[in-house]
């Protein structure tokens, strides 16, 4: 299925396209009526999600325009106004229905799939071909009740196959209608690669034929051999669907500021009476779209806040001396609202690493679950190849420790090391075993496994080589800088960066701390809050007074998470926190995460 997002707000409109695309749609993106016309003139779409309020050409005119002119496709209208005058205008210009914004993003996925599903009342919502059964609605695929694990283009290339039953499909006709406008055409061979991997998943299933057939010269099609049923998305399609928010408000947080700093700067000019009438305008757009997409993101009282200031400025050349003080207090509550709702966001833990262990020997399983637990790594378990997929499926694992004997047959093993190295993404799957055989390890090696481990091995080392696997080697050289009085701390954080070839250099007395830094130049720098005589927040502060530091990061150390020590850490700039005890892997990830995010 194709869908076009018609939105000026490319913040929103990146967070929708992330969240449909992993949901299996195509996705494009058009900022604006006009660029959208051009859009629907090249490619047929299923959908158009269209915004009221455009540049060039408003989404009403638009959708007039394309009813004109005999376009079928479906729309839906998004719309910053509850009022019935733009409701029933949307609808009268021939949108199909309409989602207010703020949204809710399982609404407005859920809205999508039953205008799909009415739109299309011929084609049934779970496609049948055999034993084999593809639900839309779900992206579920099973062969007689065998799932199978397909990627997104795997899915939708089985899907355009099951809807056109009797069309055989060439190799560009497929990449125009599955790959998105802005995406880079895939290689000559990548549709053939994907036919190929549906094929052997499909005979791993136990299908006893092709279902997909090559018609020579031409292309593809199902080999020749509905009833309706109607499904909400399934609990892992929920989860795939919430993760995808999260991660599209942590894109939309991150570019926020850019729309603030307009409101900013017109409330400063304002003050000095220079204000410009273009410069109001602008402001005026970005208010709005801080409306919707604030709220969008659970920023509720932020979006209410952006209307007010949006009402303020609505039509307006210039403002008065009263409307400027209002406009002044209102951004300011707008930026504090958005500060206070980080610093909640950052006390609520991220997801932790989570480790499948496939195996049954629990003498080894469980020393390493009680190991993986003082690291602040999660370990889900299963005891048997069968259970794997959807081990997999429900927990979305960052990596894999097989047992190679958890069969009786050795190949069984290796051809899931196999398969899940083929993933789009691959998950990096170790291999344990008792035995030490090279042909062994050959064979784990050409199957695509990261590291071939002995039982024998202390449950440490076992964790510290699944974490080397997690998280790729590309910071060995960087330099770290701690500043803390427990020589604890420094012991705990040298034992946890050891392995990853990290230059660290350790303070106890923070009176010498910038000599120190200046000559050490850290790439990233490691602040305990609660130290003598110059405590973690003023040297924070002082880091930040100096332009040349300003993007190196900041991560400090405290006792607990008390919401006014972090508050008052984010306002001096520092740009992330950890809780004593430090839990080695958590720190790991976060080290990751702020040096990745620096390189250029």
């Amino acid at each position: 299925m194709r869908i076009l997002i018609v939105e000026d707000d490319s913040s929103l409109a990146q967070a929708v396209a992330a969240v449909l695309t992993k949901q299996h749609y195509v996705v494009d993106i058009a900022a604006d009526g006009q660029e959208a016309w051009e859009f629907v003139n090249v490619c047929n779409y299923d959908l158009i999600l269209l915004d009221i309020v455009l540049p060039k050409l408003d989404g009403i005119s638009l959708c007039q325009q394309l009813r004109q002119q005999g376009y079928q496709m479906l729309i839906l209208l998004l719309t910053a106004k509850d009022t019935k005058t733009d409701k029933v205008m949307g609808l009268d210009a021939g949108a199909d229905d309409y989602v207010v914004k703020p949204f809710d993003f399982q609404e407005l996925s859920a809205r999508i799939r039953a205008l799909l599903r009415r739109g299309n009342s011929s084609l049934p919502p779970v496609l049948e071909w055999g034993s084999l059964r593809l639900d839309p609605s779900s992206f579920e695929v099973t062969y007689d009740s065998q799932t199978l694990h397909l990627t997104a283009k795997e899915f939708s290339i089985l899907e355009l196959f099951l809807r056109n039953s009797q069309r055989v499909y060439s190799r560009s006709t497929i990449v125009d209608l599955l790959w998105g406008a802005e995406e880079d055409p895939p290689a000559a061979n990548t549709i053939k690669s994907h036919i190929k991997s549906l094929r052997q998943k499909l005979k791993a299933a136990g299908t006893n034929y092709d279902f997909i057939e090559t018609v020579y010269g031409m292309g593809y099609r199902l080999k020749p051999l509905c009833q309706e049923i109607e499904q909400e998305a399934t609990q892992e399609q929920q989860q795939t669907l919430l993760t995808a928010v999260a991660q599209a408000r942590e894109a939309f947080k991150a570019k926020v500021g850019s729309r603030i700093a307009v409101l900013e700067q017109v409330a400063n000019t304002c003050r000095k009476s220079t204000l410009d009438a273009q410069l109001l305008q602008q402001a005026e757009q970005e208010a709005h779209k801080l409306v919707g997409s604030l709220g969008s993101f659970g920023f509720i009282e932020g979006s209410q806040l952006a209307e007010e200031i949006e009402n303020l400025l609505e039509g307006k050349a210039f403002i008065s001396l009263s409307q400027c003080l209002r406009l002044d207090k209102l951004v300011m509550q707008l930026q504090q609202e958005l500060d206070k709702t980080s610093v909640e966001l950052i006390n609520s833990e991220p997801r932790q690493n989570l480790l499948l262990i496939v195996s049954k020997d629990t003498e080894v399983v469980e020393p390493l679950v009680k190991e993986a637990a003082t690291e602040g790594m999660e370990v889900k378990i299963v005891n048997h190849l069968a259970a794997l997929g959807d081990a997999i499926a429900s927990s979305n694992p960052n990596a894999i420790l097989l047992d190679l004997n958890v069969s009786e047959r050795t190949q069984n093993s290796l051809n899931f090391i196999k398969e899940l190295s083929r993933r789009s993404p691959a998950i990096p799957t170790l291999v344990i075993t008792d035995k030490n055989n090279f042909l062994e390890r050959l064979e784990v090696a050409r199957a695509g496994g990261r590291s071939f481990l002995q039982k024998s091995l202390p449950p440490q080392q076992i964790l510290q080589a699944i974490t080397q696997v997690i998280q790729p080697n590309q910071i060995t050289g960087k330099r770290i800088m701690v500043v803390d009085d427990e020589p604890k701390v420094f012991t705990d954080i040298q034992k946890h960066l050891a392995p990853w070839g990290l230059k660290l250099n350790t303070l106890n007395d923070s009176r010498r701390f910038w000599d120190i830094f200046l000559e050490f130049s850290p790439d990233l720098l490691i602040l305990d809050v609660d130290i003598p005589d110059i405590n973690g927040i003023d040297i924070c502060q002082v880091v930040r007074n100096e332009p040349n530091f300003n993007s190196l990061p900041v991560l400090c150390l405290i006792d607990s998470l008390d919401v006014n020590i972090v508050e008052q850490l984010f306002a001096v700039g520092a740009d992330d926190c950890l809780s004593k005890p430090i839990l080695g892997a958590k720190l790991i990830n976060r080290i990751f995460y702020h040096l990745k995010r620096t390189q250029p």
